[in-house]
C-alpha cells in the first residue's frame, strides 16, 4: 500500500505522467484546479504543461481520459501558449477520443477543437479534421464531419475554409457507412446555408437520389443570410455588438451588416481545375487544318468537350487559341466558325483572367467575323466575345475595337456597337474613365449618323449605356454637337439600360433626371490618372487649324497634379475652355472700320495713316486710352487690330509709334474677347518686329498676351511657322527665345512636339550661330518637360552639335520644371473637380512622351520575319532579331499592336545561344521604351518570360534580364507583375539564381508600392521555402525581402501562412518573422486627393519637388493647366509619385520617384539599434578632430535605410549648394515629419556636425537656422536628448561658438540655450567646460559666459562634477592673456557670488594676488548695481525648470537610461531653485551662509506693508508629475491601445511603489477625459484585479516594511482611491465590473478601512474617509445585480471564516443595508433570479438556527430586511424569480417568501382603518415638523457645498439663536466626527465675530470641502480661512496659521509665545526685530512640508486642481525637506 500511495507526494505535472491511473486522475483534477486559478493568461505556469496536454487527451484509461479532456479544455481556453499544442492535441482527439463509446468524451473532444478555432488556430484544426476523414474507423469520420459542421455553423464560412471540405464531399457521399453519408448530407446542408448555389456545381456528380434529398433539404432552409454565433478572440467586440443589436430589438442595423458578414463565394473558386492541353487528340493541330471540313469538325468537337469543363488549369494555350482564331477568321464553313467560337467561349469561361493575354489576338478576328448573317453564328460569336471581355479590360482591347468601328460593313458596325454597349454594362465610373470614353464616344457619334437604322440604334444603345454608367456630367462634353432629337433618344436608351451590377454604377440615377451631378461624386470617375484626359468635342470653325496633339498623360513625377484646374490647350484638351473658345468670322475692312468708329474718337481714325509721325503718335495715345476704358463685352477686337494693321500698319517707321501700337495689341488681347481670327491679323507683324532692337520686347509682350488669350500651343505653332517662313535670322532666334520663356510661363501642356522638333531641326541647321544657340536653349527647356527621350529625335545630328545639345541637357539635369504662372484664360470656367485614385493607378500612365507620334509597326512584323526569328539556323534567327531592332530604332515610338512579335521573341528568351538571348533582352528593353506605358498589356506573355531568364546560369545574361525587367517595370508600374499567379509560379521554381535575383528585385520594388497587391500573398509560401533554401544567397535575399512583404501583408497574415509548414520549419520562419517585424519599414502613405475645398480651381502647376504639397494647391496665381495634369486633376503630388510610372528620364527616375514621399522613413527601433551598435563598438564612435572618410561612409550607410535616397544624395553631394538645398527641404519637412525627424535625430545631428567642418558660411548659417527650429520642435514635443546624441553633437557645436562672425556666435549661444530644454543643464556643463580649454580665445570667452548663464539660471547644482572643481577651473581663466576671456571668467564667478555669496572664495581655492584683487574689485562693482537678484525673470525660470523636471519623465527616453535614473537626475537638477521658484528673492534663505557662519546672522524682517504676505503662505509649487508610459501614450488611441492599456494595468500591481503610482497616474489621465475614458472599456475587471492585488500587497508587505516611508504608502493609497473614484463616477465603465471582482474589491476596501495601522498615520483618517466615499460610489454605480451578489457572497465568506473580525461582517452588512435603501430605485434593473439564487445558497449554508447562534443578531436581521424589501417591491411576483434554483427544498427561502407574502396580504386589510384613527391626531404636528426638517436640511446642504459653506453656517447660527430649543442633533448624528467639529467650530467663530472678538482659527488644516467630496486634497489652510469674502483679516490670524503649520510639522510652539505679538511688529516697522535663522528655517520647513503633503493628495482630487501651472515631482521636494532637516541639525549643533 505504501508504494501505491507514494505518488501522492509528487508534484502535479509528475502525477499527470504517472503510470498509475489513480495518480493521473488526481493529477488531472489538480491541474484543472490550478488552471482555473491562474488569472494571468501569460503566466509562466502554463508552459510547464505544454508537453503534457496531448497526454491529457490520449490517456488510455477512459475514466481518466474524461478528466484529462476537461482539464485540457480549461487549458486551451485560458493559456496564451495553448496555440502551440494545436496539431498534436487535435490529432490526439481525432485518433483517441472520437472513437470512444462515451458521448461525453466525444463532446469534450469537439469542444476542444472548437476552442482551438476560437484562439485563432482554425486552419491547423481543420487540417487535422480533414486528415481524420481518411481514417478507417467510421466513428472517427462521423465525429470529424460533425465537428467541422459545428465549427462552420458557429464560426461561419469566413473562419472555416469551405474549399477543402467541398473537395472531399463527393467521396463522403459514396461511403458504405450510412452514418457517414447522413453526416455528409448534414454538412452539405450547412455549407449550402452559407454559400447557397455556389455548392451546386461541385456536387453535380453525386448520386441523383442523394442530390434530390439535398435539394429538398436546401429548400427548407431560411432565406436570410446566416451569421456566426461564436467569434475568434480577436473578434469578441463584434460579438458584443451583435448581442447589443439583438437585445435592442433585432436587425435594425444588422440588416446592413449582412453583406459584410458572409463572404460571397464564387462557385468557380470551389471547383478543381482540369488540365486539358494534354488531353487534346494528338493529331488535333493537323486535323484542324485538314482540307475536309468533317475532319476539322471532329477536331473542334473534341476540343469543345474538353473546354466545357467549368475550370481549366493555367497553361500555354497560345497554339490552341491561334488555331481556333484561324478557324473563326478564315474557315468558309459557318458551322465550324460557330463551333470554334463556342470553344473560345469555353476557354474564356474556364480560364477567366488567365485568358486575358490572348484576348487581344482574338477580339479583332471575332468582330470582323460579325459580317456573317446567320443567327447561330452571330449568337456564338456574341457569346464568345462577351466571355472574352470578362477576362480582360476594355482598356486592353479598346484599340482593336475602335479599329473595327470604321469598317464599312453595317452588320460589323452594329454588332461592335452592341458589344460596346454590353461591355459598358460591366463597367463602373472608375473603370470607364474619360480617356477611354472619349474615343468610343467619337466613334459612336459617327454611327448615330449612319444610313443604316440598325447601326444607329446600336450606337444609341451604347451611348445610352455609357450615360447610365458614368453619368451625364462625364458624357455631356462629348455630346456637345448632338442635336436634341438624338440626345433625347440616347437618354431614352439610357433609362432602359439594366447594368450588370445593379444601379450602383450609374451615377445619374433616375431620381436625378440627368441633371449635372453637383460637386464631384464618385460618379465622374474616381479614376485619377485616366480621368480627365480628353473631354471636349472638337469644334468647327477656326478651331480646325489648331494642332490636335494626342492628349497628354499624367503629371510628370515629382510635380503635383493640379486640382480642378481649367483653361485648355488645343481643341482636344479640356472642356473648361474649348467649349467657350471665341469663334469669330473674318470681317471685311468696311465692317471693321464701322465697328471701330463706334468705339474710337473720330480724330483717331483719321490720323491713323497721317504722314506726320507726331500725329500718328497722338492718335496711338488716344487709341490706347479708348482701349483702356472699353468694357470687355463691347470691345470689337478684330476691328481694332485691323485698324492698327491699316497702312502703314506693321511697316511703321517710327519706333515710338510702333512701340505704342504693339502695346495696344497686347492690351486688346488682355482686355477683350480676343479670337484666333484677330490673332491671325497681327501675328505676322509681331513676328516681323520681334527681332527689332527697340520694339522687340513690346512684340514679345503682345505675343504672350495673345498666347494667353488663344492658348500657347496654337500661338506657338503659328509664330514658329511664320518665323521660319521668312529669312531674318534675328527674328528666328528671338522667336525661339520667346518660346523658351513662354513654355516656362505657360507650362508644356498641349504643345505639338513633332511640329516643334521639325522647326528646331531647321534652326539647328541654320548658319547663324544665334539661331542655333536659341534652338539649343529651347531644347533645354523642352527637356525639362519631355525628359531624355527628347534626345532620340536628334541622334542623327552632327557630333559637335549633339555634344552642345547634351551639354544643355546636362545643365537641366535634376532641375524641376518651373511653376506655370500663366495660362488660365479669362474665358475659362471652373472645370469640375476631377476624380482621384488613392490606389496604385490602373494605368502605368502616359506622360509628355505621348505627345510624340507613335508609329504603327505591326505591318512590318511580317510572317516571314516571325519565321526568321524562329528559324533553326542561329544566324538567320540573329538576322531576324537585327531586323526587329532596326524597325524599333527607326520608329522610335511605336503603337502597342506588334502582331506576332511577342510570341516570336518569347521563343528566343530560352534560345540555346546565349548571345541571342541577350540580344532579345536588349530588343525587349528597346521595346519598353518605344511602346511606353502601353507595354503593360504584354507583361503576362512577354514580361514574365523575362523573369524566367533571371534563372540563367550566366551572370551577364542575368544582369541583362534584370535591366530589362526594370525597364519594363519603369513603364508599367508593379501592379501588372504582381497580379495573378505568374510571379509566384516563377518563385516556386527551385532555381537558386532565379530565386535570389527575383527576391532582390522584389525587395527593391515593394517598398515603393503604396497599395497592397492582391496576389502578393501567393508568393509567401515560396518565400518561406526560400528562407530554408540550401543556397545561402537565396536565404539571405529571402530574409532581406521579408520585411517588405510584411510591410504590405502585415505580420498576422504572414504568420498565418506558416500554418502549412512543417513544425521545425514553422518555428524557424516565425522567429525570422519576429525579427523582420522589428525592422519592418513603414508603408508609404496612401495617395491622398486634395479636396475641392482647396480653392475651387486651384492651379495646375509644375511644382518644385521640395516644396510642400500644400503650396501646390493654394497659390493665388491661376496658371494654365496642361493635359498631363488634367488627367490627375485633384490629386496631390504625393498621390502619383512612386508608382512606377514612366518618366522618360531613366537617370532621374529614382529621385523624382521618391521626392514626394516622406524624407525621413520611420524604422521601428532603428535609433535604439544604432545606439546598441555604437555601445557594442560594432561601429565607429562619433569622435574625431576632423571628419575622416570612414565616418562619412558609416553615416551614409546608416542613413540609407531611413533617409529618402534623393535627399541623401543632396546631403552628401560635393557641392555646398546641394547642402543648402537639403537643409531647405529639411526645414520644410520639420513640422510635417516630426516622428521621422525624431527617429533619425542622431543621424541628423551627426550630419550637421560634418557641416560645422565646412568652410562655407551660407551652409553654416542655414544649419544653425535649422538647429534652432529643430530644438524648438524637440522641446515642444518634450523630447529628451539621448546620451549618444548629445555626445556626438554638443562638442562640435561648441567649436562654432568661437567663430569670428558675431551672428554665428549668437546663433550657437541661442541653440545652446534651447538645448537646455531637451538636455539637462548639469550634463551640458561638462561639455561647455571642455570648450573653455580651446586654443581659440573667442571660444573660451563665449564658453565661460555660457557657464555663467547656466549657473544664473539653474543654480550651483549644474556645476559638475562638483561646484568646487568647476569653479577652480573657471578661476584659472582670470589670469588668461586675452582680455575678453578674463572678463568672462570674472563675470561668471561674480554670477556665482551673487547666488552663493562669500562661499565662492572657498570654492575657487587659491588665486594669485593679482587675480584675487581683480575679482574683489569686480565683485564690489557688481554690488553697486541696483539689481540684487541675479535670477532671471520668474516666467522664464519657471519655464526652464519645468522643462527640466519634465525631462525626467519623457515619453521618448534614451533607451540606455531607465526611468528611475532619470527621476534621480531630475531631482538632483531641480534642487534649490525648484524649491524656491515662486518664493520671492527677499524671502529666500541663504542656507549656505547660515551653515558656514557661526555668528548669529541678523535676518531683517522686511516691511510687511510692501509685500503681499499671502505669498509666504502659498505652498511652494511643486511641478506636477508628468509621468507617462514608456510605451506609446494614450493620446494616440490607435490600434495598439488595448496592448498599451494591458501593459499599464499590469504595472498597477507592481511591487515597486513608484511604478505603480506612475501607472495609476496614467490611467487617471485617461479616466478624467471623457473622450478617452471609453478606451478602458473591456479592461475594467483586469484593472480592478490589479488594484486589489496592489491593496493586498500594501496590506501584507509594504505596511510591515519598516524601511518604507509611510508617506509613500499614503501617496499610493491616495492614487488608488482617486483612480477608483474617477472610475466609479463613469457609470458605463463601473457597470462592467463583474461579481467576483467586485467581491474582492469590497473585501480589499473594507480590510483597508479596518486597518488600525492606517489610523495611526498622520494622514490615515483622511484615507479612511476617502475609502468611505469610494465604497458609497461603488455601491451606487456598479451593476446593481453584481454588487448585491458580491456583498452576499462576501457576507457568507466572512461569517464562515473564523479569522474574520466581527467588525468586517458588520461593515459588509452596512453596505447591504445601503443597497436595500437603493432597491426601490433599482429593482427593475436587478436580475432577481440571480440574487435569490445567492440568498438561497446563503440560507443553505446558514439555516435560521445557525444564524441565530451568531454572536450578533445583525446577519439574520439583514437577511430578513433584504427579503422583506424585495417582497414589498415585487409582491407575489417574487415567487416567479426562483428559476435558477435547482432544488428549492435545500433552503428555507421559498417558505420564508411565502410566509412574508401571506403576512403582507393579511396586513393590507387592517392597515387603512388604523391609519385613519392615528392620522387625525398627528397631522398638525407632522406638518410643522416637516417644515422645520426641510429648512434644516436646506441649511445643512449649504454647509456641505463648497461655495455656500459660510452662508450655511451663518443661517444655522441665526436659526439656533431664533429657536434656542431646536434640536440639530439628528442632522449631525449621521455625519462624520470631523463634520460635527467643523460645524461647532464654525458656529463658535461666528458667535465671537459677531461679538467683536475676531476670528478663532481652526485647529486643523482641512478645508470644509473635505466632508463633501471626501477626496479633495487637504488644501492649504489659507483656503479654509482665507478672506474670500473680502473682509479684513487681523494679523493674529497669520500668527495662528503659523502655529498650525508648525504643529503639523511636529515643531514646538512654546518658543513662539516669548515673542511680541505680530500686531506689535506691524505697528513698529522701523525697528526690525531679531529673528533667529533657526525660526525662519522652521517656518520654511513647515511650508515645504505642507505643500508636499498637499501635493501628495492632489492626485486624489478629480475635480479640484491646483491653480499652479508648473508642478514638479514630489520626490524632489522630499529631497529638499530632508536636506533642510540635516542643515537645521548642523546649525543647531554648531550654536551649542
Amino acid at each position: 500500500m505504501g508504494d501505491d500511495s507514494e505518488w501522492i507526494k509528487l508534484p502535479v505535472d509528475q502525477k499527470c505522467e504517472h503510470k498509475l491511473w489513480k495518480a493521473r486522475l488526481s493529477g488531472y483534477e489538480e491541474a484543472m484546479k490550478i488552471f482555473q486559478k491562474i488569472k494571468d493568461e501569460k503566466s509562466p505556469e502554463w508552459s510547464k504543461y505544454l508537453g503534457l496536454i496531448k497526454k491529457f487527451v490520449t490517456d488510455s484509461n477512459a475514466v481518466v481520459q474524461l478528466k484529462g479532456l476537461e482539464a485540457a479544455l480549461v487549458y486551451v481556453e485560458n493559456a496564451h501558449v495553448a496555440g502551440k499544442t494545436t496539431g498534436e492535441v487535435v490529432s490526439g482527439v481525432v485518433s483517441k477520443v472520437f472513437n470512444q463509446p462515451k458521448a461525453r468524451a466525444k463532446e469534450l473532444g469537439m469542444d476542444i477543437c472548437l476552442m482551438y478555432i476560437e484562439i485563432e488556430k482554425g486552419e491547423a484544426v481543420q487540417d487535422e479534421l480533414l486528415k481524420g476523414l481518411d481514417n478507417k474507423n467510421p466513428k472517427i469520420i462521423v465525429a470529424c464531419i460533425e465537428t467541422l459542421r459545428k465549427a462552420l455553423s458557429e464560426f461561419g464560412s469566413k473562419i472555416i475554409l469551405l474549399k477543402p471540405i467541398i473537395k472531399v464531399l463527393p467521396k463522403l457521399f459514396e461511403s458504405r457507412e450510412k452514418a457517414v453519408r447522413d453526416e455528409a448530407k448534414l454538412i452539405a446542408v450547412e455549407i449550402y446555408r452559407w454559400i447557397r448555389d455556389a455548392l451546386r456545381p461541385p456536387l453535380q456528380n453525386i448520386n441523383s437520389v442523394q442530390l434530390k434529398e439535398l435539394e429538398e433539404e436546401w429548400v427548407k432552409l431560411p432565406t436570410g443570410a446566416p451569421r456566426p454565433t461564436r467569434f475568434l478572440r480577436s473578434q469578441q467586440e463584434l460579438e458584443a455588438k451583435l448581442e447589443q443589436q439583438q437585445s435592442a430589438g433585432g436587425d435594425a442595423e444588422g440588416g446592413g451588416d449582412d453583406g459584410d458578414e458572409v463572404p460571397q463565394i464564387d462557385a468557380y473558386e470551389l471547383l478543381e481545375a482540369v488540365e486539358i492541353l494534354s488531353k487534346l487528340p494528338k493529331d488535333f493541330y493537323d486535323k484542324i487544318e485538314a482540307k475536309k471540313w468533317q475532319e476539322r469538325k471532329e477536331a473542334l468537337e473534341a476540343a469543345e468537350v474538353l473546354v466545357k469543363n467549368p475550370k481549366l488549369e493555367a497553361g500555354d494555350y497560345a497554339d490552341l487559341v491561334k488555331a481556333l482564331k484561324k478557324v473563326v477568321g478564315k474557315d468558309t464553313n459557318v458551322m465550324l466558325v460557330a463551333l470554334a467560337a463556342k470553344c473560345l467561349t469555353g476557354l474564356a469561361v474556364g480560364l477567366r483572367k488567365k485568358f486575358g493575354q490572348y484576348a487581344g489576338h482574338v477580339v479583332p478576328t471575332i468582330l470582323e467575323k460579325f459580317k456573317e448573317k446567320k443567327p447561330q453564328v452571330v449568337q456564338a460569336l456574341q457569346e464568345a466575345i462577351d466571355a472574352i471581355f470578362l477576362t480582360t479590360t476594355l482598356q486592353n482591347i479598346s484599340e482593336d475595337v475602335l479599329a473595327v468601328m470604321d469598317n464599312k460593313n453595317p452588320t460589323i458596325k452594329q454588332q461592335t456597337s452592341l458589344f460596346i454597349a454590353r461591355s459598358f454594362r460591366h463597367c463602373t465610373a472608375s473603370t470607364l474613365p474619360k480617356s477611354l470614353l472619349k474615343p468610343f464616344c467619337a466613334a459612336l457619334l459617327k454611327h448615330i449618323n449612319d444610313s443604316a437604322l440598325e447601326v444607329r440604334d446600336a450606337a444609341f444603345e451604347a451611348l445610352g449605356t455609357a450615360l447610365k454608367v458614368v453619368g451625364e456630367k462625364a458624357v455631356n462634353p462629348f455630346l456637345a454637337d448632338v442635336d436634341k432629337l438624338k440626345l433625347d433618344k440616347i437618354k431614352e436608351c439610357s433609362e432602359k439600360v439594366e447594368l450588370a451590377h445593379g444601379k450602383k454604377a450609374g451615377l445619374a440615377t433616375d431620381k436625378k433626371e440627368f441633371k449635372p451631378v453637383p460637386g464631384r461624386t464618385a460618379a465622374s470617375g474616381a479614376a485619377g490618372d485616366k480621368d480627365v484626359k480628353d473631354t471636349s468635342a472638337p469644334k468647327p470653325g477656326p478651331l480646325k487649324k489648331a494642332p490636335a496633339p494626342k492628349a497628354g498623360g499624367p503629371p510628370k513625377k515629382g510635380k503635383p497634379a493640379a486640382p480642378g484646374s481649367s483653361g485648355s490647350s488645343g481643341p482636344k484638351n479640356k472642356k473648361g475652355v474649348d467649349t467657350k473658345e471665341i469663334v469669330e468670322p473674318e470681317l471685311s475692312i468696311e465692317v471693321c472700320e464701322e465697328k471701330a468708329s463706334a468705339v474710337l474718337p473720330p480724330t483717331c481714325i483719321q490720323l491713323l495713316d497721317s504722314s506726320n509721325w507726331k500725329e500718328r503718335l497722338a492718335c496711338m495715345e488716344e487709341f490706347q486710352k479708348a482701349v483702356e476704358l472699353m468694357d470687355r463685352t463691347e470691345m470689337p477686337c478684330q476691328a481694332l487690330v485691323r485698324m492698327l494693321a491699316k497702312k502703314p500698319g506693321w511697316k511703321e517707321t517710327n519706333f515710338q509709334v510702333m512701340q505704342m501700337k504693339l502695346h495696344i495689341v497686347a492690351l486688346i488681347a488682355q482686355k477683350g474677347n480676343f479670337s484666333r481670327t484677330s490673332a491671325q491679323v497681327v501675328l505676322d507683324g509681331l513676328v516681323d518686329k520681334i527681332g527689332d532692337v527697340k520694339c522687340g520686347n513690346n512684340a514679345k509682350a503682345a505675343m504672350t498676351a495673345i498666347a494667353e488669350a488663344c492658348m500657347l500651343p496654337w500661338t506657338a505653332e503659328q509664330v514658329m511657322s511664320m518665323a521660319f517662313s521668312q529669312k531674318n535670322p534675328k527674328n528666328q532666334s528671338e522667336t525661339l527665345n520667346w518660346l523658351s520663356n513662354a513654355i516656362k510661363e505657360f507650362g508644356f501642356s498641349g504643345l505639338n512636339v513633332k511640329a516643334f522638333i521639325s522647326n528646331v531641326k531647321t534652326a539647328l541647321a541654320a548658319t547663324n550661330p544665334a539661331v542655333r544657340t536659341s534652338a539649343i536653349t529651347l531644347l533645354g527647356v523642352m527637356y525639362l518637360y519631355v525628359g531624355p527621350s527628347l534626345r532620340m529625335f536628334f541622334e542623327d545630328e552632327k557630333p559637335a552639335l549633339l555634344s552642345q545639345i547634351d551639354a544643355e541637357f546636362e545643365k537641366m539635369q535634376g532641375q524641376s520644371p518651373p511653376t506655370a504662372t500663366r495660362g488660365i484664360s479669362k474665358h475659362s470656367t471652373n472645370a469640375a473637380d476631377e476624380g482621384e485614385e488613392g490606389d496604385e493607378p490602373d494605368e502605368g500612365g502616359n506622360d509628355v512622351v505621348d505627345f510624340l507620334p507613335r508609329a504603327e509597326i505591326s505591318d512590318k512584323i511580317s510572317s516571314e520575319l516571325v519565321s526568321k526569328i524562329g528559324d533553326k539556323n542561329w544566324k538567320i534567327r540573329k538576322e531576324g532579331l537585327d531586323e526587329v531592332a532596326s524597325i524599333i530604332n527607326e520608329a522610335k515610338f511605336i503603337q502597342p499592336n506588334i502582331g506576332e512579335l511577342p510570341t516570336a521573341l518569347k521563343g528566343r528568351l530560352n534560345d540555346s545561344n546565349k548571345i541571342l538571348v541577350q540580344q532579345t533582352l536588349t530588343i525587349l528593353q528597346q521595346l519598353a521604351v518605344a511602346m511606353g506605358p502601353n507595354i503593360k498589356q504584354h507583361v503576362k506573355n512577354l514580361g514574365i518570360p523575362i523573369i524566367t531568364v533571371l534563372g540563367d546560369s550566366k551572370n551577364n545574361v542575368r544582369a541583362a534580364a534584370l535591366a530589362t525587367v526594370n525597364a519594363w517595370a519603369e513603364q508599367t508600374g508593379m501592379k501588372e507583375w504582381l497580379e495573378g499567379e505568374d510571379l509566384s509560379e516563377e518563385l516556386r521554381r527551385e532555381n537558386p539564381f532565379l530565386r535570389q535575383e527575383l527576391l532582390g528585385w522584389l525587395a527593391e520594388k515593394l517598398p515603393t508600392l503604396r497599395s497592397t497587391p492582391t496576389d502578393l500573398i501567393l508568393c509567401v509560401p515560396h518565400l518561406y521555402s526560400c528562407l530554408e533554401d540550401r543556397n545561402g544567397d537565396v536565404r539571405k535575399k529571402a530574409q532581406d525581402a521579408l520585411p517588405f512583404f510584411m510591410m504590405h501583408l502585415g505580420y498576422e497574415k504572414m504568420a498565418k501562412a506558416t500554418g502549412k509548414l512543417k513544425p521545425t520549419s514553422k518555428d524557424q520562419v516565425l522567429a525570422m518573422l519576429e525579427k523582420a517585424k522589428a525592422n519592418m519599414p513603414t508603408k508609404p502613405a496612401p495617395a491622398k486627393a486634395t479636396s475641392k475645398s482647396t480653392g475651387g480651381s486651384a492651379p495646375a502647376k509644375f511644382q518644385p519637388v521640395s516644396a510642400p504639397v500644400e503650396d501646390s494647391v493654394s497659390s493665388s496665381v491661376e496658371p494654365k493647366p496642361d493635359p498631363k495634369k488634367a488627367k490627375t486633376l485633384g490629386v496631390s503630388s504625393k498621390a502619383k509619385n512612386a508608382q512606377g510610372k514612366k518618366v522618360p528620364s531613366k537617370t532621374s527616375l529614382k529621385e523624382e520617384d521618391d521626392k514626394s514621399g516622406p524624407i525621413f522613413i520611420v524604422v521601428p527601433n532603428g535609433k535604439e539599434q544604432r545606439m546598441k551598435d555604437e555601445k557594442g563598438l560594432k561601429v565607429l564612435k562619433w569622435n574625431f578632430t576632423t571628419p575622416r572618410d570612414e565616418y562619412i561612409e558609416q553615416l551614409k550607410i546608416q542613413m540609407s535605410s531611413c533617409v529618402a535616397k534623393w535627399l541623401q544624395d543632396e546631403m552628401f553631394h560635393s557641392d555646398f549648394q546641394h547642402h543648402n538645398k537639403a537643409l531647405a527641404v529639411m526645414v520644410d519637412h520639420l513640422e510635417s515629419e516630426k516622428e521621422g525627424v525624431i527617429g533619425c535625430l542622431d543621424l541628423i545631428l551627426k550630419w550637421l556636425t560634418l557641416r560645422f567642418f565646412d568652410t562655407n558660411t551660407s551652409v553654416l548659417m542655414k544649419a544653425l537656422e535649422y538647429l534652432k527650429l529643430l530644438f524648438t520642435l524637440l522641446s515642444e514635443e518634450e523630447y529628451h536628448l539621448a546620451e549618444n546624441e548629445a555626445s556626438s553633437f554638443i562638442p562640435y557645436l561648441i567649436l562654432k561658438v568661437g567663430e569670428p562672425k558675431d551672428v554665428i556666435r549668437k546663433d550657437v549661444r541661442a541653440i545652446l540655450n534651447r538645448m537646455c530644454l531637451v538636455y539637462p543643464a548639469s550634463k551640458m556643463f561638462p561639455f561647455i567646460m571642455e570648450g573653455t580649454k580651446s586654443k581659440n580665445s573667442k571660444q573660451r570667452a563665449e564658453c565661460l559666459e555660457e557657464l555663467g548663464c547656466l549657473v544664473e539660471s539653474y543654480g550651483m547644482n549644474v556645476c559638475q562634477p562638483t561646484p568646487g572643481k568647476a569653479l577652480k577651473e573657471i578661476a584659472i581663466h582670470i589670469g588668461d592673456r586675452d582680455n575678453a576671456v578674463r572678463n568672462a571668467a570674472l563675470n561668471t564667478i561674480v554670477t556665482v557670488y551673487n547666488v552663493h555669496g562669500d562661499q565662492v572664495f572657498k570654492l575657487i581655492g587659491n588665486l594669485s594676488e593679482k587675480d584675487m584683487s581683480m575679482l574683489e574689485e569686480r565683485i564690489k562693482r557688481s554690488a553697486k548695481r541696483p539689481s540684487a537678484a541675479p535670477i532671471r525673470q520668474v516666467e522664464e525660470k519657471v519655464q526652464r525648470t519645468q522643462n527640466i523636471s519634465s525631462n525626467a519623465n519623457m515619453l521618448r527616453k534614451g533607451p540606455a537610461e531607465d526611468m528611475s535614473s532619470k527621476l534621480n537626475q531630475a531631482r538632483s537638477m531641480s534642487g534649490h531653485p525648484e524649491a524656491t521658484q515662486t518664493v520671492r528673492r527677499e524671502f529666500q534663505l541663504d542656507l549656505d551662509e547660515i551653515e558656514n557662519d557661526n555668528s548669529t546672522v541678523r535676518c531683517e524682517m522686511p516691511e510687511l506693508v510692501q509685500h503681499k504676505l499671502d505669498d509666504i503662505f502659498e505652498p511652494v509649487l511643486i511641478p506636477e508629475p508628468k509621468i507617462r508610459a514608456v510605451s506609446p501614450h494614450f493620446d494616440d488611441m490607435h490600434s495598439n491601445t488595448a496592448s498599451t492599456i494591458n501593459f499599464i494595468i499590469s504595472q498597477v500591481a507592481s511591487g515597486d511603489i513608484n511604478t505603480s503610482i506612475q501607472a495609476l497616474t496614467q490611467i487617471d489621465e485617461v479616466l478624467r477625459q471623457e473622450d478617452k475614458a471609453e478606451a478602458m472599456s473591456g479592461h475594467i475587471d483586469q484593472f480592478l484585479i490589479a488594484t486589489f492585488m496592489q491593496l493586498r500587497l500594501i496590506y501584507n508587505t509594504h505596511m510591515a516594511d519598516e524601511k518604507l516611508e509611510k508617506d509613500e504608502i499614503i501617496k499610493l493609497y491616495s492614487c488608488i482611491i482617486g483612480n477608483m473614484i474617477s472610475l466609479f463616477q463613469i457609470e458605463g465603465l463601473a457597470r462592467e465590473a463583474s461579481t467576483g471582482v467586485l467581491k474582492d474589491l469590497m473585501h480589499g476596501l473594507i480590510t483597508l478601512m479596518l486597518d488600525s495601522r492606517i489610523e495611526d498615520l498622520e494622514e490615515g483618517q483622511q484615507v479612511i474617509r476617502s475609502v468611505n466615499l469610494l465604497v458609497v460610489k461603488v455601491l451606487e454605480k456598479s451593476d446593481q445585480t453584481n454588487i448585491l451578489s458580491a456583498l452576499l457572497v462576501l457576507l457568507q465568506d466572512s461569517l464562515l471564516a473564523t479569522a474574520s473580525s466581527p467588525k468586517f461582517s458588520e461593515l459588509v452588512m452596512k453596505c447591504l443595508w445601503r443597497m436595500v435603501r437603493l432597491l426601490p430605485d433599482n429593482i427593475n434593473s436587478i436580475n432577481l433570479d440571480r440574487i435569490l439564487l445567492d440568498i438561497h445558497i446563503f440560507m443553505k449554508v446558514f439555516p435560521k438556527e445557525k444564524l441565530k447562534q451568531c454572536k450578533s443578531e445583525f446577519p439574520i436581521r439583514t437577511l430578513k430586511t433584504l427579503l422583506h424589501t424585495l417582497c414589498k417591491l415585487k409582491g407575489p411576483k417574487i415567487l416567479d424569480h426562483l428559476t435558477m434554483i435547482d432544488n428549492k427544498n435545500e433552503s428555507e427561502l421559498e417558505a420564508h417568501l411565502c410566509r412574508m407574502m401571506k403576512h403582507s396580504m393579511d396586513q393590507t386589510g387592517s392597515k387603512s382603518d388604523k391609519e385613519t384613527e392615528k392620522g387625525a391626531s398627528r397631522i398638525d404636528e407632522k406638518s410643522s415638523k416637516a417644515k422645520v426638517n426641510d429648512f434644516l436640511a436646506e441649511i445643512f446642504k449649504k454647509i456641505g457645498s463648497k461655495e455656500n459653506t459660510k452662508e450655511g453656517l451663518a443661517e444655522l447660527y441665526e436659526y439656533k439663536k431664533k429657536y434656542s430649543d431646536a434640536d440639530i442633533e439628528p442632522f449631525l448624528k449621521n455625519s462624520s466626527q470631523f463634520f460635527q467639529n467643523y460645524v461647532e467650530r464654525g458656529l463658535r467663530m461666528i458667535e465671537m465675530e459677531r461679538e467683536g472678538k475676531g476670528h478663532i482659527p481652526t485647529s486643523t488644516g482641512v478645508s470644509p470641502q473635505m466632508e463633501v467630496t471626501c477626496v479633495s486634497a487637504p488644501t492649504s489652510t489659507v483656503s479654509s480661512l482665507g478672506n474670500t469674502n473680502g473682509e479684513e483679516v487681523g494679523p493674529s490670524v497669520y500668527l495662528e496659521r503659523l502655529k498650525i503649520l508648525r504643529q503639523r510639522c511636529g515643531l514646538d510652539n512654546t518658543k513662539q509665545d516669548d515673542r511680541p505679538p505680530l500686531t506689535s511688529l506691524l505697528s513698529k516697522p522701523t525697528v526690525p526685530p531679531v529673528v533667529s535663522s533657526t525660526d525662519m528655517l522652521h517656518s520654511k520647513l513647515s511650508q515645504l512640508r505642507e505643500s508636499r503633503e498637499q501635493h501628495q493628495h492632489s492626485d486624489l482630487d478629480s475635480k479640484q486642481t491646483h491653480s499652479a501651472g508648473t508642478m514638479s515631482t514630489s520626490p524632489s521636494s522630499a529631497a529638499n525637506i530632508d536636506d533642510l532637516k540635516k542643515r537645521l541639525e548642523r546649525i543647531k549643533s554648531s550654536r551649542k
